[in-house]
């Protein structure tokens, strides 16, 4: 039977990608969405994740999970992911997110059965629901993925922080402390997980309108990976966590105790080994071929002549 999920994220290039790679394996039934501000704003996200449905041939139930942080600032990774989220790729206007929609416990509340939740964004949509439904997501929810921190690989947003865990530390322990079964797979495994330059370019060349629309998203990306990173391609973090519900093997997990850096400066939203830490598998082991297998079979299909290409 295909493994019931909820995904909330905040799509993101790499977002994109993970979707369109949960949405086309029969391995998994993508029970609902929910949006949360990240990597873009929410309006932006929840019009994105719409149009990634629709060029899926998809209908999905779509909630919002999160607006703001807990206690921070809001902040947008505009600059890796463009106005939209989704790079130069051509979007509807972004239309008013509805009090109305449903919130992060609310989908949950609908499910029939525990199922699988997947954040790929900042976890603030999450300790938002433990907040005002604890039992409730605690019997929703068997099993928590979630792309965020790094233990030994840079930052990504500072020396020390990754992303998502940097927007909302104060969510990220407070998810830690619920004691959900959690699993993290951060930038210690998802930085081997790359699509070159040639290979998004290679997307042009298809007669296809979703390789068309799917190249002008990744090339936006693999711009700012040259300007910021020198890296001739794109870190597509976001897919691993749905390899890994799709393929197990793809990545090897190991309890740590982490602590939750939140102070300002540097250490905000470090994640690092500490003999007095929240528990958490996370993960340091990655089969980054067999995944990246996975990704052009089911997604990108157009790049299978590169397949064997090593990044």
């Amino acid at each position: 039977m295909p493994l019931p999920v909820v995904i909330d994220t905040d799509p993101g290039i790499d977002d994109l990608l993970a979707l369109l790679l949960a949405l086309k394996s029969p391995e998994l039934d993508v029970r609902a969405i929910t949006v949360t501000y990240g990597n873009t704003l929410v309006e932006q996200a929840h019009r994105n994740v719409l149009e990634i449905l629709r060029r899926a041939g998809r209908r999905v139930t779509v909630g919002i999970s999160a607006r703001l942080p807990l206690k921070r600032p809001l902040a947008v990774a505009r600059e890796t992911h463009g106005d939209t989220g989704l790079g130069y790729a051509k979007v509807p206007a972004a239309g008013s997110v509805l009090d109305f929609v449903k919130s992060l416990e609310g989908v949950l509340a609908d499910m029939s059965e525990p199922v699988v939740l997947v954040t790929l964004g900042p976890l603030t949509g999450l300790a938002l629901a433990l907040r005002r439904e604890p039992d409730l997501v605690r019997s929703k929810v068997r099993r928590h993925i979630a792309m965020a921190g790094n233990l030994t690989a840079p930052g990504n947003t500072t020396r020390y922080s990754e992303f998502n865990a940097w927007c909302d530390p104060e969510a990220l322990a407070h998810v830690l402390e619920a004691k959900l079964p959690t699993e993290l797979v951060g930038l210690d495994v998802t930085r081997s997980m790359v699509l070159s330059s040639a290979e998004v370019g290679r997307l042009a060349d298809a007669d296809d309108p979703l390789a068309a629309w799917l190249h002008e998203a990744l090339r936006f990306y693999v711009e700012f990976h040259k300007q910021y990173e020198e890296l001739s391609g794109c870190v597509i973090n976001d897919v691993l966590p749905i390899a890994a519900l799709i393929d197990p093997s793809v990545l090897t997990f190991k309890p740590v105790r982490l602590s939750v850096g939140l102070d300002d400066g540097d250490n905000r939203g470090r994640t690092k080994e500490s003999a007095q830490g929240l528990h958490a598998l996370v993960a340091t082991e990655v089969r980054a071929k067999t995944i990246k297998t996975m990704l052009v079979e089911r997604v990108l299909p157009w790049l299978g002549a590169l397949t064997g290409a090593s990044h």
